[in-house]
């Protein structure tokens, strides 16, 4: 079964109306269509709510990716109340939650920027997110890194997300960051996320659509983790 992800071209969507495809065996809710981001890359899976239409809802505590490529599970808090298959309804994000996922997602993405070393690992939180670098013995200022990724934040780089196909990224591996996560291969493409004219890597994320939107943050640690390895974590500073 296949999920229209919705997400992928309007990460600022929080709602959508959709035809329940069926339940799995697990409990997980599928839908022909949605706006909820499944986790992945590092980044959480969306919370919600999903509204039928005599005003029942069904709290949606997180969303995963299911057995097929293009599949997504909305998995509920609790198993109980869940949709008949052919039933309409809609579908509602925490927004909060996610604008926050957005602005350290595309934030981590300016940190890999600041900091030009090959990315071994990553993960985003709501209010903030950290990399993880193959940095020998480099030496990282938390202050000097602050100012040079604020800079990049308050340069507003527009940030858009573009296609290639599997053989040219295969004939670009430079465009491939991470070391530990490769972008998902198979499907004949895969999606690019450019910003401005400093950055572009694969990413099936959420982003804002300008880095501006980011606000004020912090390089608050780093920390090394093993022989090569450095941990930085950045964290949001107020609400955009």
């Amino acid at each position: 079964m296949s999920t229209e992800a919705l997400f992928r071209e309007d990460p600022y969507l929080r709602s959508c109306e959709a035809a329940v495809i069926g339940v799995n065996p697990r409990g997980g809710v599928l839908v022909d269509r949605t706006v909820f981001y499944p986790t992945g890359g590092g980044q959480p899976g969306d919370h919600g709510t999903i509204r039928f239409s005599d005003g029942r809802e069904l709290q949606i505590a997180t969303t995963v990716k299911g057995d097929g490529p293009e599949e997504i599970v909305h998995v509920p808090a609790e198993p109980v109340g869940l949709p008949d298959g052919g039933e309409h309804v809609t579908l509602q994000i925490d927004w909060a939650r996610r604008y926050r996922h957005m602005r350290i997602h595309t934030c981590l993405h300016l940190l890999s920027v600041a900091v030009p070393f090959p990315v071994t690992g990553g993960q985003i939180a709501e209010e903030y997110g950290r990399l993880d670098f193959s940095a020998d013995d480099a030496k990282l200022d938390k202050d000097e890194l602050t100012e040079r990724l604020q800079a990049l934040v308050a340069a507003d780089h527009p940030v858009s997300a573009e296609w290639i196909s599997d053989a040219e990224l295969e004939a670009k591996p430079e465009l491939v960051k991470t070391m530990s996560v490769k972008p998902p291969r198979g499907s004949g493409r895969v999606r690019l996320i450019r910003i401005g004219d400093i950055d572009l890597q694969p990413c099936g994320g959420t982003h804002v659509a300008r880095t501006g939107e980011i606000g004020r943050v912090a390089v608050t640690k780093i920390e090394s983790k093993g022989a090569q390895n450095r941990r930085v974590r950045v964290t949001l500073l107020d609400e955009a």
